[in-house]
């Protein structure tokens, strides 16, 4: 009898062991953020809190398509990931899942995730979702991460579909609102992203992928830190503008967008590593809270946009 239990305990410590290999796949981090980012562009939609239902099934479509494009990620980079430190404990190159099984997993999520949004949600949304995937996997993964510097300026296009998304799950439609809100994410990626490749510089040159801190100095992308926080600074006023919101957003969209720069600026003035790690981290801060704050100012002062 103990000899039983002592494989069944092996048998399901082997198995909370795999599926917590597949949920890695996904990227669970990466998703985390871009929900935050869809449910309050569908509270800007609704002009108040959409129904939960709608809410729901919108963040488990978009949680769906995230994760199959994450997976899809994983799937093309296992033969880098095994030379960077920071990728070598992924599924794909400890063993933990083999590549078709990964392959397959992402096929299921993607389809998943499309036939949620289609039959729950509306089609728009839908395409959003797939559309995204694709750039993702085939404009940025298999293309430009590892044939262009501005690989992540133009990939960053498909991690502020969310924005899109939400919208459209709420109105079956785009308005410049939603799309101020792309634009807001899209050019907020550059110094995002650019400052966790500072600090791991070394790890994408070994494995011969030019980010930006691979191919000019760190100085030199800082400047270019700087000026992507400028232009996100004035599309963050200019969605003020535009979807008229109240001092609650208007506060936090200046507070944090100053404060942002000022980190970017102070990598400018002190270009290593650890000073990446701050402005990567508060950015992370920023774009959630400008997000929360659209949301909060709907609800709390009703913004109809």
């Amino acid at each position: 009898m103990r000899h039983s239990a002592t494989t069944i305990e092996k048998t399901e410590r082997g198995l909370a062991a795999t599926a917590a290999a597949f949920v890695m796949l996904t990227k669970p981090r990466i998703i985390e953020l871009l929900l935050i980012t869809t449910v309050p562009s569908m509270i800007l939609a609704k002009g108040g809190m959409p129904n939960v239902w709608l809410v729901l099934v919108t963040v488990a479509g978009g949680t769906l398509a995230a994760g199959g494009a994450n997976t899809f990620n994983m799937y093309i980079d296992r033969d880098i990931d095994r030379l960077m430190q920071r990728t070598q404990g992924r599924p794909l190159v400890t063993g933990a899942v083999s590549p078709r099984a990964a392959l397959l997993f992402g096929f299921v999520l993607e389809i998943a995730a499309f036939a949620l949004f289609v039959t729950c949600v509306n089609l728009i949304s839908a395409l959003l979702a797939v559309g995204a995937c694709l750039f993702y996997v085939f404009v940025y993964s298999l293309w430009l991460k590892r044939t262009s510097k501005q690989n992540i300026v133009i990939g960053g296009a498909a991690g502020a579909a969310p924005a899109l998304i939400g919208w459209a799950a709420v109105t079956g439609s785009l308005a410049l609102s939603p799309v101020l809100l792309f634009a807001i994410i899209f050019f907020w990626t550059p110094p995002h992203f650019w400052a966790l490749a500072i600090k791991y510089a070394d790890d994408y040159e070994a494995a011969s992928v030019p980010m930006l801190p691979v191919v000019v100095s760190t100085r030199s992308t800082a400047i270019q830190m700087f000026a992507y926080s400028v232009v996100v600074i004035v599309l963050s006023l200019w969605f003020h503008i535009v979807a008229d919101t109240n001092f609650l957003y208007l506060t936090v969209a200046l507070v944090g967008g100053l404060l942002f720069l000022w980190r970017t600026l102070g990598l400018l003035r002190r270009p290593h590593a650890a000073q990446a790690m701050k402005v990567f981290t508060f950015s992370i801060v920023y774009l959630g809270a400008l997000f929360i704050a659209i949301a909060v100012d709907v609800l709390v002062f009703g913004v109809v946009s």
